[in-house]
């Protein structure tokens, strides 16, 4: 999509182009012309509080319960309501606790501005521009207002974020230049024609973001769960609705049931992973990550292939000038001219800092220039007729007159040094007709450099734990892949490595490509759109891919990636585009954030069983009791169980989960051990409740009060079903909890014993709880329940004592994998024969 293009500004004569006064500066402020638009670092309180209230599920059931409160049951609506309040108050509360965390840790990586001030350029935060700033950027800078381009010669910009195309447009004097937008190439000054509200984008990280929305193999299948569960509630209320009709049955006995009915959409799912993702971002930062899209760290932890660029990833940017090489000419004079050249570029990066503290030289006047660009891998400059190139030997080779450079490079490249091509055209010009860069030809080598970096200490540690874990790790590098290669040694990958070229990419068919991203190792003399292409081939080829850079050249790659990193040093554009950025650059932190990944994935598999198990449950029995006749739940004894077996526990699940093995593209099966056996026998244990209860119900009533006709007598029999079967649900839930994190090994028939007790003893102080509720008359009378008899309540635990005995068989003796002739334990992560 392509936005409407804004009206140009033209720079006239009389344009300042020294930049505005501290007092000017003051003067415009206090006239309102400030860039006084913050920007946003997360979710707003706002739209916390709209997404954990006003969900599709929960407007349904307020709803509902007004229509309750309408036909004069407000106790059924206090109490349907207030539990999902419960929810929501705890997963706003811990939401908004780690929004205040990380908005504080977010301004380590907002991004900046230089402004020229009283001549001089200073760094400053955007809110301090105001109209009619001079602002200089450079490579990976950010446009944070909108502006004209006030220098000479130009700047590629990339508004991809704006647009959703990558292809770089340039700009020159007079040139519009659109917030939201980054420079990739060359570097100049730009006046600000429009600031705060006005402003194209007020902050290129929130249209990233807005831009890029990748969700996560675990939130992928909890949305297709609710929607499939949301289908069959539809199926349920559409049977509910007819019934109603053919039947007679009374407006709020159909009201209450619907209320029971759409509680089955599990909407606590999305409340528990809000929670669990912004405890893990929490606890992620404080070991130095600070997490940008709230899924990353679980994405983390499904990440198969980890791809990585070289400079200033893989090693520290830290590049030194290790040696040169003349060729033809003295080599004091190759030091001279590159001082020269480096002294007289309009723009620069670490590699010309490194040349210029080696070679210092004083700057003369360029007729043309054409900056350094990832894609071309060469710069140039004419100075007094001459044309002067630096690159890559492979790009500067095919317009080289003769090259006996080539031994020389392969030596250095082999030792791990970068490697640049200093030549020169004595009458060359760097543009073809159409103003397009080119290389003159039969350009003259004079000089052989070569440049160290230094490899992050951290690095070789990090990728050794991928490796262990089963994660393919990729370098991809726009070095030559021989000097990749080996700082790849280095870094400890040295076991099956395949260096393959951009040269050999460039003719590859989308087929070759996939297979060739697959198989190799090493990546040299890459272009961004190469990297891009990589990641993209890997994608298609099923593999989950993190991409980790800090230049501009990595932003491309890091958008395609279903997980980008950016490190906190790298580029202002690279950050902004990130789902992670590594603070202090260091990658110390990306095995906790695995770990916390797991925790996240371990604990949403807990809820999940828990979840599906009180769905699959609840429907399996509303089906059941129909055959029966009458309704097994009021819209406060489903509110009840639903509060003690799935709405505090599920909570607790995640937040006390804890890191571990994760089998990765096994999501289904692994559930399907413990919901099928839970489920069914929990259904059929509750049907024999109902009818037993209905019965003894029936038969009270009679006795009570015989003058009652036999449909009258069943009506007043089934509050005592209904009774007995929610305190068999809370048990039986509570039991589940157990089951579910064993507080003993030979408990662990249905899941890997961890050792937590934490969750055992909420289940006990859950059941001390529902025991006060059974026995406060203030409860009773709120739920409207009939109170149970000692010796019912003694049956009711013999029922779930024998109804858990046999379920401990089913999963200890593996019935269910013996009759579906598949290995569902063993999906699971454990093995229930080995528990003792």
């Amino acid at each position: 999509m392509r936005y409407p293009p804004r009206p140009m500004t033209t720079v006239t004569p009389e344009t300042p182009l020294t930049g505005l006064t501290t007092e000017e500066a003051a003067q415009r402020r206090a006239a309102g012309l400030g860039n006084d638009v913050a920007i946003a670092s997360s979710r707003s309180y706002r739209q916390i509080l709209r997404d954990n209230v006003f969900t599709f599920i929960n407007n349904v059931l307020f709803g509902l319960g007004l229509t309750l409160v309408l036909l004069g049951r407000v106790t059924d609506a206090l109490v349907s309501v207030g539990v999902i309040l419960v929810n929501v108050i705890v997963s706003v509360v811990q939401e908004v606790r780690a929004k205040r965390t990380l908005d504080r840790i977010a301004l380590l990586t907002r991004p900046k501005a230089t402004v020229v001030r009283d001549g001089v350029e200073r760094e400053v935060d955007p809110a301090e521009i105001v109209l009619g700033d001079l602002l200089a950027v450079g490579p990976g800078d950010q446009i944070v207002v909108d502006g004209v381009f006030a220098s000479d010669g130009r700047i590629d910009v990339d508004e991809s974020l704006l647009t959703g195309e990558s292809d770089l447009v340039p700009k020159s004097a007079g040139d519009a230049v659109l917030s939201g937008s980054f420079v990739v190439n060359g570097a100049g000054r730009y006046l600000a024609t429009k600031v705060g509200a006005e402003s194209f984008a007020n902050s290129l990280t929130a249209g990233a973001k807005a831009f890029r929305r990748v969700l996560t193999p675990l939130q992928r299948k909890i949305h297709l769960v609710v929607r499939v569960l949301l289908l069959i509630v539809v199926y349920f209320e559409i049977l509910l609705v007819v019934n109603a009709v053919l039947a007679e049955i009374p407006v709020l006995q159909s009201v209450q049931a619907s209320v029971v009915i759409f509680g089955l959409v599990p909407n606590g799912l999305f409340l528990a992973i809000a929670v669990a993702y912004a405890a893990g971002a929490v606890r992620i930062a404080g070991r130095g990550a600070l997490v940008q899209q709230a899924n990353a760290i679980e994405s983390l932890s499904n990440v198969d292939v980890l791809c990585l660029d070289k400079t200033g990833t893989l090693t520290a940017n830290r590049i030194l000038f290790d040696r040169i090489e003349a060729v033809g000419i003295d080599e004091d004079e190759v030091r001279r001219l590159l001082g020269i050249v480096v002294a007289s570029a309009s723009s620069g990066n670490r590699t010309s800092e490194a040349i210029a503290a080696a070679c210092p030289g004083e700057a003369k006047p360029v007729s043309e220039e054409v900056a350094f660009s990832s894609e071309r891998k060469w710069s140039g400059l004419v100075i007094d007729g001459t044309a002067y190139v630096l690159g890559a030997p492979e790009m500067l080779r095919p317009a080289l007159a003769a090259d006996p450079t080539a031994a020389t490079v392969a030596d250095w490249s082999a030792r791990g040094l970068r490697v640049l091509l200093f030549a020169r055209q004595r009458s060359g010009s760097l543009h073809d007709s159409r103003g397009q860069p080119v290389l003159p030809a039969g350009l003259e080598p004079i000089g052989v450099l070569g440049f160290s970096d230094e490899l992050r200490p951290e690095a070789k540690e990090t990728l050794r734990q991928f490796a262990e874990s089963g994660v393919r790790v990729k370098i991809i590098s726009g070095d030559n892949p021989e000097t990749v290669a080996a700082l790849a040694r280095q870094a400890g990958l040295e076991h099956d490595v395949r260096l393959v070229s951009g040269l050999e990419l460039a003719g590859m068919s989308p087929a070759q490509l996939e297979t060739v991203a697959v198989e190799g190792t090493i990546f040299g003399r890459i272009t961004p759109q190469q990297k891009e292409g990589l990641v993209d081939a890997l994608k298609r080829r099923g593999f989950y891919v993190a991409m980790i850079g800090d230049g501009v050249n990595d932003v491309l790659s890091l958008k395609k990636a279903d997980l980008g990193i950016a490190m906190e040093s790298g580029s202002q554009a690279t950050r902004a585009v990130a789902d992670i950025v590594l603070l202090g650059s260091s990658f110390a932190a990306l095995a906790p954030a695995v770990r916390e990944g797991q925790r996240i994935l371990n604990g949403m598999q807990d809820v999940l069983r828990l979840f599906l198990t009180r769905v699959a449950y609840f429907a399996l029995l509303i089906i059941s009791t129909a055959i029966v006749g009458g309704f097994p739940f009021t819209p406060k004894t489903a509110s009840i169980s639903t509060l003690f077996t799935v709405g505090l526990p599920t909570l607790a699940l995640a937040a006390w989960a804890q890191p571990g093995p994760v089998v990765k593209g096994q999501h289904i099966r692994p559930l399907l051990y413990f919901i099928i056996p839970a489920a069914l026998t929990l259904s059929l244990a509750g049907l024999l409740v109902y009818i037993m209860f209905l019965l003894m119900g029936f038969a009270t009533v009679q006795t009570a009060q015989p003058e009652l006709s036999p449909d009258q007598t069943a009506d007043l029999a089934v509050p005592y079903a209904q009774a007995a079967i929610v305190t068999f649900t809370v048990l039986c839930g509570l039991v589940l909890l157990v089951f579910l994190k064993p507080p003993v090994p030979w408990l662990a028939v249905a899941a890997r014993y961890t050792g937590d007790r934490r969750p055992a003893l909420l289940a006990v102080l859950l059941l001390a709880a529902y025991a006060v509720v059974l026995t406060v008359p203030g409860f009773g009378w709120l739920l409207e329940m009939p109170q149970l008899t000692l010796w019912e309540h003694a049956l009711l635990a013999l029922i779930v004592a024998t109804w858990a005995t046999i379920l401990y068989t089913i999963w200890r003796r593996r019935l269910l994998d013996r009759f579906l002739a598949v290995d569902l334990a063993d999906l699971a992560g454990f093995e229930p024969s080995d528990a003792r």
